[in-house]
């Protein structure tokens, strides 16, 4: 049975009893941390491309994947925008309440409906949410569904070639029979619990722009990071 491994984290540091960081754990990867502070981290701290995104938004939001709320509660307390927050962690949810998000819930994105708005989050490598890219269409044609008139989708994501690329060489290895080399996959460790593997999706630009186009959507790249990342909108055309 899967575990609420970033809830409990998140409900930890925010009762003080912060001691370890999350665990990331790939089949094909050395393992890397996840710090629980850095759910936490205000404007300031954020990443360009965070700011970016925090920057452009306007109207009703919905933040996907909230986490502990750090964009949503800058969206409406510093903007005093009308932020709705889901995530699928019910403790990161309950914490979002606790500091002050008045409209979190936990949901998942693609049961989220009856709801419109001007702007949807998809940030921190925010792609992920989309699992595999055989799923990218299903993806584009929920956001139909919750995506007001005029309205823009603020997604982040990396493009991860630079993982196989041959060091001596400058070559890169990619299996292309083991589908696109964005599709991770990945289980999450916090103290004694660990959670179920789960797909998670990284989009280079390009295919995330042909994906749109076939999609009905614009794609316009708005900025990039120091870490092959990068923020884009899609509207619709």
């Amino acid at each position: 049975m899967n575990t609420d491994i970033f809830g409990k984290a998140i409900i930890d540091f925010f009762n003080n009893q912060y001691k370890e960081d999350i665990i990331v754990q790939s089949p094909d990867f050395d393992n890397d941390k996840i710090p629980v502070p850095y759910l936490f981290r205000d404007y300031t701290e954020m990443p360009i491309i965070e700011q970016k995104a925090l920057d452009l938004a306007y109207g009703h939001i919905l933040d996907v994947g909230c986490g502990a709320g750090s964009h949503g509660l800058y969206l409406q307390e510093s903007k005093k925008l009308d932020v709705t927050a889901i995530d699928i962690s019910k403790g990161a949810i309950d914490i979002c309440k606790h500091r002050g998000l008045k409209n979190a819930y936990t949901e998942d994105f693609f049961t989220h409906k009856n709801k419109q708005y001007d702007t949807l989050l998809f940030l921190m490598n925010g792609s992920g949410i989309i699992g595999k890219l055989g799923s990218i269409d299903r993806f584009f044609s929920h956001l139909k569904t919750i995506l007001a008139p005029g309205g823009q989708i603020l997604i982040d994501s990396s493009d991860i070639l630079y993982l196989f690329e041959d060091e001596e060489t400058g070559e890169y290895w990619v299996d292309v029979s083991q589908g696109y080399y964005g599709e991770m996959q990945y289980r999450l460790q916090y103290k004694n619990e660990t959670s179920d593997w789960f797909d998670w999706l990284f989009i280079d630009y390009n295919t995330l722009q042909n994906a749109a186009n076939s999609n009905g959507f614009l794609c316009e790249l708005i900025t990039e990071g120091d870490h092959n990342d990068y923020l884009a909108k899609l509207t619709l055309a």
